[in-house]
C-alpha cells in the first residue's frame, strides 16, 4: 500500500470574461431570432395569413432557450 496522498482535484472557474461574453451572445443571438421571428409573423399577419402566429408567437421562448443553451455550453467547458 501507498501512503501518497490523491492529488488535488479543482474544478475550472468561471471568469468575468466568460460570464460577460455569455450575456452578451445570449442577448445579441437571442433578441435576433426571436425579433426575426415575431417581424416576419406579424407580417405574415398583417397580410392575412394566419399561420403567420406560429413564427410570432413562439419568438421569445426561442430567445430564451437560446440563452440557455449558451450557458449550459458554458457549464459543460467549466466542469
Amino acid at each position: 500500500m501507498s501512503n501518497r496522498a490523491p492529488l488535488p482535484y479543482s474544478r475550472g472557474m468561471v471568469t468575468r470574461a466568460d460570464i460577460l461574453v455569455l450575456g452578451l451572445t445570449a442577448g445579441v443571438t437571442g433578441s435576433l431570432v426571436g425579433g426575426l421571428m415575431f417581424g416576419i409573423g406579424m407580417g405574415l399577419v398583417a397580410d392575412g395569413i394566419h399561420i403567420g402566429w406560429l413564427l410570432a408567437l413562439p419568438g421569445a421562448p426561442v430567445g430564451g432557450l437560446l440563452g440557455y443553451l449558451l450557458a449550459r455550453k458554458l457549464a459543460k467547458k467549466v466542469g
